[in-house]
């Protein structure tokens, strides 16, 4: 009778240290992935699904007519995993590389719910960079991209009014190692770099980074994948403080007879703050 969040990310539980990880019902990663996915198998499109115990995370009472909106955390745990990764500040500037697509805009949302300073967010999309900018205000610092590397990282920094502390990518495959690189070293001394994007999923050339601009400037990097088990539980509280707003998402609802039409939605009517439901 719980009302729980099922959460896609299964881990094995045979190596603490080096877990084998499946998206449920969408992705596995490597043979320890595959033989994960070969028993949870079964994704959300049905009445019922086999989840682990552990993935079944309970976010307390919810009125049923709000329930689809609650599938708005799918979207934000991406991008709250990485700024847990971070360990972002309340106070600090955040720079949010690919704030226009679907999980950088969530990661803008959180972010400030995080009590941020300030969120920097280039992008070309100039209609999104407007919603954004509407959406949250003068803690959001919109910058329209150029294509030119040094001038768009300069830019960014202007925009920012204060050293960026953090720097968050999340751009898509299609996107260029030059983006990144431009929004990358755009971040202060001492500062971090957390890449979660697809950036190179589809070829192309690797991410070119200067050994000594790191070195010197003490600079941290790391990849991260999906959020830790309790980040569940901490954005559930996020949401409940009043902090992160779930109204922001624009949600169409369909029934789960009604799934291929789903689909066929999603497919028309992608990107920031809109999403298609199933539910039974």
């Amino acid at each position: 009778g719980d009302w729980v969040f099922c959460d896609p990310t299964v881990r094995s539980r045979d190596d603490a240290l080096t877990p084998d990880i499946t998206l449920q019902g969408w992705s596995a990663r490597g043979d320890g992935g595959l033989r994960l996915a070969r028993h949870f198998h079964h994704g959300s499109f049905a009445a019922q699904m086999r989840v682990p115990t552990e993935n079944a995370i309970r976010i307390g009472e919810i009125d049923t007519a709000e329930a689809a909106k609650w599938c708005a955390l799918n979207t934000m745990l991406v991008p709250y995993g990485g700024l847990l990764a971070s360990n972002l500040q309340a106070g600090e500037t955040l720079l949010v590389s690919g704030a226009t697509g679907n999980f950088g805009s969530a990661c803008v949302a959180v972010a400030l719910a995080m009590g941020v300073r300030c969120v920097v967010a280039p992008g070309r999309n100039e209609r999104v960079l407007a919603d954004l900018q509407r959406r949250f205000g003068e803690r959001i610092r919109t910058v329209k991209l150029t294509g030119n590397e040094d001038d768009d990282r300069e830019r960014m920094r202007a925009a920012a009014g204060a050293p960026i502390d953090c720097v968050m990518d999340l751009l898509p495959p299609s996107a260029t190692t030059r983006t990144v690189r431009a929004a990358v070293m755009a971040v202060r001394p001492y500062g971090r770099v957390v890449l979660m994007g697809g950036v190179g999923m589809l070829g192309g050339d690797g991410l070119d980074l200067p050994y000594p601009w790191i070195m010197r400037n003490d600079i941290t990097v790391r990849g991260k994948w999906m959020y830790p088990p309790e980040a569940v539980t901490l954005m559930t509280g996020l949401i409940r403080g009043g902090l992160l707003d779930l109204k922001h998402f624009d949600v169409t609802p369909f029934k789960l007879d009604d799934v291929n039409e789903a689909i066929s939605h999603a497919a028309m009517n992608g990107g920031p703050f809109r999403m298609t439901v199933v539910h039974p």
